[in-house]
């Protein structure tokens, strides 16, 4: 029985640090391919977006009930990965940093607030492990990571004066506090579909192909809604 009760444990102790390794491998892939140019960057986008969305075409054909469904679960998929695709092809360095950053604090944050807090649980019967501590700790973890990225670029162009920063910027800080807020009730949203569609299809993870990981889908669910929502936010910027 001791073992039994310990294994449990051990996989959420493990946890961690697997979360860890994939937020910093997709930072670090995303820093480097803008580093190595615009090319290298929507080549990245394109194979990640294109491995998902085979992998959510394999969720819909199990999850979905007739042909005529699982054809319109596709078509939404086209829309779905392609658009979000051609959205951060589109992007600025800048602002792909802080959906990329967003997306991986939110993560963080719910993790870290969920386990520590826990409390009542968002959507148990399709995501039994998030809880609104975790979802309310994911906001304020990606609000202080835009407030974070608006503050260096207004440091940047203040010349390094830090009095400027605030004095200049403080507005636009704090609207990107709340953007980052916003961006993790995206994400979480993301994540909840994809949920929501791996317990129709009967399956825990999207694939095997990143061992320890699951899927690429698992990896980019809720930087897909994201990436919808930062594009039209930078149109607007």
């Amino acid at each position: 029985m001791a073992d039994a009760e310990a294994a449990p444990a051990a996989k959420k102790r493990s946890d961690l640090p697997v979360r860890l390794a994939s937020a910093f491998v997709m930072l670090a892939l995303v820093i480097g391919a803008i580093i190595m140019g615009e090319d290298y960057m929507s080549g990245l986008v394109a194979i990640v977006a294109a491995v998902a969305f085979v992998e959510y075409c394999l969720l819909v054909y199990k999850a979905a009930p007739t042909i005529g469904w699982r054809g319109t679960g596709v078509a939404f998929g086209l829309f779905y990965f392609g658009f979000a695709a051609w959205v951060l092809m589109r992007l600025d360095s800048y602002f792909l940093i802080a959906a990329v950053g967003a997306v991986i604090f939110t993560d963080t944050g719910a993790y870290f607030s969920g386990r520590t807090i826990g409390g009542p649980k968002i959507a148990p019967k399709i995501s039994p492990s998030k809880t609104w501590a975790g979802l309310i700790g994911g906001m304020v973890f990606a609000g202080l990571w835009l407030s974070f990225v608006a503050g260096v670029f207004f440091f940047t162009s203040e010349g390094g004066d830090l009095a400027g920063v605030w004095e200049v910027g403080h507005d636009k800080i704090i609207s990107a506090f709340l953007v980052g807020c916003l961006l993790a009730v995206v994400a979480q949203a993301g994540d909840f579909f994809e949920s929501w569609l791996k317990r129709r299809a009967g399956v825990k993870d999207s694939s095997r192909l990143i061992p320890g990981h699951g899927g690429v889908f698992d990896r980019v669910d809720g930087m897909i809604p994201v990436a919808l929502v930062v594009g039209l936010l930078s149109t607007a910027a």
